[in-house]
């Protein structure tokens, strides 16, 4: 394949793919075309930002989706990677993700990316991401804010366990065994971009 004739662009600067992109990204993880079309309408310059992967003839080969991480302000989270399933196995992926970086460091002017996957931590790995602990891409992140709840609640428990002292309760009963999972964990993984 002639990497030469690829482009990786914003869904957001090109409409047209809207309705493919959707149907390539529904082939893989089934979701309502409402619910699909309304999260990638969301793409714009900053984050939420959806990168689709075209040749010269601008038909869709890939998608890849990157969002805000509220703790993380310098990073950024990928949402989905996903080449269209004819084109799979031709490096595509390795390709987008290159892209997708370069995109991350001198466009949006960040210094990390995150991810999670089912599966395909080698193909990460061999891209230079390093697994992580869990990270959340929702909420708001105040650093006074946890070392007060923190506080509230030591004091809580220091008061729990002044009561516990004049009353013993019976110990707990144990924990129900663990389900068993067949499949995989969701691994995170990040990658430094400087």
């Amino acid at each position: 394949m002639d990497f030469g004739d690829l482009r990786v662009v914003a869904l957001h600067k090109h409409p047209e793919c809207l309705i493919a992109c959707c149907d390539m990204i529904n082939d893989e993880w089934p979701r309502s075309l409402t619910a699909r079309l309304n999260s990638l309408q969301s793409s714009c310059d900053s984050l939420p930002t959806s990168l689709i992967l075209i040749n010269k003839d601008k038909m869709l080969l890939g998608h890849c989706k990157l969002s805000r991480i509220p703790s993380f302000p310098k990073s950024c989270f990928v949402e989905t990677v996903v080449i269209t399933k004819s084109m799979r196995g031709k490096k595509l992926g390795t390709f987008l993700m290159n892209k997708v970086e370069e995109y991350c460091k001198n466009t949006l002017k960040l210094d990390m990316i995150h991810l999670s996957t089912h599966g395909q931590q080698d193909f990460y790995s061999k891209l230079g991401y390093v697994v992580c602990h869990p990270i959340s891409i929702y909420g708001n992140y105040k650093q006074n804010e946890t070392v007060n709840v923190k506080s509230k609640k030591e004091t809580f428990a220091s008061k729990a366990k002044a009561a516990n002292e004049k009353i013993k309760a019976p110990p707990p009963p144990p924990p129900p065994p663990a389900p068993v999972n067949d499949k995989p964990d969701k691994i995170f993984m990040f990658k430094k971009l400087f």
